[in-house]
């Protein structure tokens, strides 16, 4: 959880530096436990899709954190080589499926992997993670509809923020309970506080493994966004004194606090960690600095099938055509 604060930190600093490639920076500081939490009830041969906060995910999946902050930076040596961003990161080989801007948008990619799971005996899950602003997008419905009716192995994990950009979830639904939703359908569902990352643990455990043996199921994480939807976003919407109250439930402060009042390590000790961690995410800055753009050349690589040849840029077309005349 620690790697996943200070790398979404360095993300924030190397927007404000302007070193990023866009503008819609996503962070998800204080939804560390759902990440790490869910991420350690998976194997190695699931697969997940994430929504456009999905840093977090990627990072406690397994991923590098300086590919990661290149793909931010629209770098070449990023994960899709600078083409995907902070909103489209993929990587087949962790199984990320690809993550989505589109609010819900990857929500139906794992009922797909799911019954290819299935079809091909590989004991594979299939997670999206998505936020309760997919919760009013009707395909995720539809996407629980057919994984219950086809007892697939998938798991719908909300990662609720308790705000879809600037609408707080009290307002958007009557019932705030949305694991109850997923229970209509008949999947197996549970809602955990992102409080205790022990708790998020277990319960994606409980879910995960059931959704192996083919129940499908539905995690709902409570969490608090601690900062706007976006980088650039100050949150007007929220008053000073719910801000500072929900970012009293922060899920790295309170895995801190427990370790050591369990004496299973010292403060001491968590701060040469912590150390360690800044320093390691400090180097992701200067790597993706360091890096080249995408050349212009590569407009086409990953997207059509490498048998087929490239389309003519617009640029040579022209040129092409005026030289005739």
């Amino acid at each position: 959880m620690r790697r996943v604060r200070s790398f979404e930190e360095r993300v924030g600093e190397l927007f404000v530096r302007g070193q990023t490639a866009g503008s819609m920076l996503h962070l998800s500081i204080g939804e560390e436990s759902a990440a790490v939490g869910v991420c350690a009830a998976m194997q190695p041969q699931d697969t997940f899709t994430t929504h456009h906060r999905g840093h977090g995910i990627f990072l406690a999946r397994g991923a590098d954190p300086a590919r990661m902050m290149a793909e931010i930076g629209g770098k070449e040596a990023g994960y899709c080589h600078g083409k995907g961003g902070s909103m489209h990161i993929a990587d087949m080989g962790l199984g990320h499926l690809g993550a989505n801007a589109i609010v819900g948008g990857g929500i139906p990619t794992v009922v797909g992997a799911g019954l290819a799971a299935r079809h091909k005996k590989t004991g594979a899950v299939s997670v999206a993670f998505f936020g309760d602003g997919a919760t009013g997008q009707g395909i995720l419905y539809e996407s629980m509809n057919m994984a219950a009716l086809w007892g697939l192995p998938v798991v719908f994990c909300c990662i609720n923020n308790q705000y879809g950009m600037g609408t707080r979830i009290d307002q958007a639904t009557a019932n705030t309970r949305l694991h109850e939703r997923a229970q209509a359908f008949g999947l197996n569902g549970e809602t955990v506080d992102g409080l205790d990352v022990e708790s998020v643990a277990a319960a994606a455990r409980r879910i995960v493994d059931a959704a192996r043996a083919g129940k499908p199921g539905f995690l709902a994480v409570d969490c608090y966004r601690f900062y706007g939807h976006a980088r650039k976003d100050k949150s007007p919407y929220r008053d000073a004194a719910e801000e500072d109250a929900g970012r009293q439930k922060d899920p790295v402060a309170h895995a801190r606090a427990r370790l050591i009042a369990a004496g299973l390590v010292t403060a001491a000790d968590l701060d040469a960690l912590d150390a360690a961690i800044d320093a390691e995410m400090d180097a992701t800055i200067d790597f993706t600095i360091a890096q080249a753009e995408p050349p212009l050349s590569s407009m086409f690589r990953d997207v059509y099938d490498p048998s087929e040849p490239e389309p003519e840029p617009v640029r040579t077309r022209l040129d092409r055509v005026l030289a005739r005349e």
